[in-house]
């Protein structure tokens, strides 16, 4: 579940440790109103990271998409299936590569050269050790999927364990001080490093050979441009003594993202053996399509929003407020994007990707209809995480160990309907796993920040509301309306979605709208908290 894209910045992402289902990552909030009471430079500083963190993504991925189009034109399903298979064995060797320990950096109360060595130190061992073990395990995953290919892939993908250290440690430092704008310039400049060579690569014929070189060529731009962009120099200690605080905090994230490999690479490993790399290819590149949002925009507002938290708690101001307006911003955007995706899957398919992969529209069309629940708890762990309460976070990740894979297993094996065993049965068993989990993480979550579940219902109730109106309107369209160009097709759907998602919520929740302009604005509204989402 965890990278299978095409594009080279979801690969760097999710192995660098901002997966687009990165489970470190989570959304916090901040408030200009109240928290800055004693602190009137810390809005500013938010808003600031999140304009570079959240701009510098937005003009990255618009980069990597226009070469991703292309790409996946001149390449093959086939070819999306093997990266795929290779993906899975880097991702579930991740979750030892340190990442972690680096975090423990913007969580800890205290940090000095000494502690930053300590966890250098650290990312070194690891991730060398994981080079060396990916190497050397290669043929034998290659076996599992009856793919000799796979190992030579695993091979080469390797080295990309040794930049880990020197893109950890610096980035996971600025973050700690809420400096996201030298950040944002070097993820923009390995963007265009990346989409170039992929697109070059494939337009060369270079096959599924494109989707590893480019990734590799992303992470040493990114390592070097990170640690000159950071000023960081320090030399590695390998004596962990003194600090034992951050490892238990690392060591219990670490936990949590071994649950979480398990959670969001099970479908690809149980259904690697049994789909075809064609099936498997479809499955993958629609889960790309359909994680954009969640993959691509919420994990930088969360990774400046962990810091916020962070402070916030130190400051001993409580979440759950902030938690509720943050959800509102997130849901505001997320949820009518995939109602829209599910509802236009058809022309947006054939519109970006041609009539090769028009096998994919059910699948994509399904997996939207419950993506807004999957966003909805990426945003719960970071608050207990900041909270110094990871006991939490790993619950909900043992649990969605669970429900994932069993899910995947009766999809694959029939889903809803019987002999549905190709792709859709991995979409249906989307459909039961996603809310049962949200549920899970919500009850463990909500009553540890004061907040009712009555109280978050209503903070999304107009967003329900409005995507229902916005989803009436455009079938009634659709079926009035048939136009045989797929790109009018969209355009319409589209245009008459979003006009009546906005109407809305400008004739039937204008305070609503008047409060979040007045957050992007900068201005208090009654004293109400930010979301940090509005605070840029």
């Amino acid at each position: 579940m965890s990278s299978k894209t095409p594009d080279s910045d979801s690969f760097a992402a999710s192995n660098a440790g901002e997966s687009e289902r990165s489970p470190e990552s989570g959304t916090a909030a901040a408030s200009h109103a109240s928290y800055t009471d004693g602190d009137d430079g810390f809005a500013s500083r938010v808003r600031s990271a999140v304009a570079w963190r959240w701009g510098t993504q937005v003009a990255a991925q618009i980069i990597t998409w226009t070469s991703t189009v292309l790409v996946v034109r001149l390449l093959d399903p086939s070819d999306y299936g093997l990266f795929a298979m290779s993906q899975v064995v880097i991702t579930a060797l991740a979750f030892l590569n340190g990442q972690s320990f680096a975090t423990s950096i913007v969580q800890t109360n205290r940090i000095d050269e000494r502690r930053v060595a300590q966890v250098f130190g650290m990312l070194l061992i690891a991730n060398s050790v994981l080079a060396i073990t990916q190497f050397l395990s290669a043929p034998l995953a290659a076996a599992y999927f009856g793919e000799p290919l796979v190992a030579d892939l695993l091979r080469v993908q390797a080295i990309i364990f040794l930049t880990i250290p020197f893109i950890a440690l610096p980035s996971e430092w600025m973050a700690r001080q809420l400096q996201f704008r030298r950040q944002g310039q070097v993820n923009i400049t390995a963007a265009i490093v990346g989409a170039v060579l992929a697109l070059l690569l494939a337009w060369l014929g270079f096959g599924v050979w494109a989707l590893v070189y480019a990734p590799i060529a992303m992470f040493v731009t990114r390592a070097i441009g990170l640690t000159i962009a950071s000023g960081l120099r320090v030399k590695p200690i390998f004596d962990p003594r003194g600090a034992w605080d951050m490892l238990t905090f690392g060591g219990t994230l670490t936990l949590c993202q071994l649950f979480w490999i398990i959670q969001s690479q099970s479908d690809i490993v149980i259904a690697g053996r049994l789909l075809s790399t064609y099936d498997l290819g479809l499955y993958s590149e629609a889960l790309f399509l359909t994680l954009i949002v969640t993959g691509r925009f919420i994990p930088p507002i969360n990774e400046v929003a962990l810091a916020a938290y962070s402070e916030l708690h130190r400051a001993q101001k409580p979440l759950g407020p902030y938690f509720l307006k943050t959800a509102r911003m997130v849901m505001t955007v997320s949820a009518p994007i995939y109602v829209g995706l599910a509802l236009t899957s058809e022309p947006a398919i054939l519109t970006l990707f041609g009539d090769k992969w028009a096998a994919m529209i059910p699948i994509v069309g399904g997996l939207a209809l419950v993506m807004p629940a999957f966003a909805m708890q990426l945003i719960c762990s970071p608050v207990t995480n900041a909270m110094g309460r990871p006991r939490v976070y790993l619950f909900t990740s043992i649990c969605g160990a669970i429900i994932m894979p069993t899910a995947y297993i009766w999809g694959v094996g029939g889903g809803f309907f019987d002999g549905e065993t190709g792709a859709l049965g991995l979409v249906h068993a989307w459909w039961v796993a996603a809310p049962l989990l949200l549920i899970v993480t919500l009850t463990m979550t909500l009553p540890r920040i004061g907040v009712s579940a009555f109280a978050l219902l209503r903070e999304l109730a107009p967003i329900a509301l409005a995507c229902a109106a916005m989803a009436a309107c455009v079938l009634t369209v659709q079926h009035y309306i048939q136009l045989d160009l797929p790109i009018l097709d969209l355009a319409l759907s589209g245009f008459v979605g979003a006009a009546v998602y906005a109407a809305t919520f400008w004739f039937g929740f204008r305070p609503l709208v008047r409060e979040t302009w007045a957050m992007l604005r900068q201005r208090d509204t009654a004293g109400m908290p930010q979301a940090i989402g509005g605070a840029g």
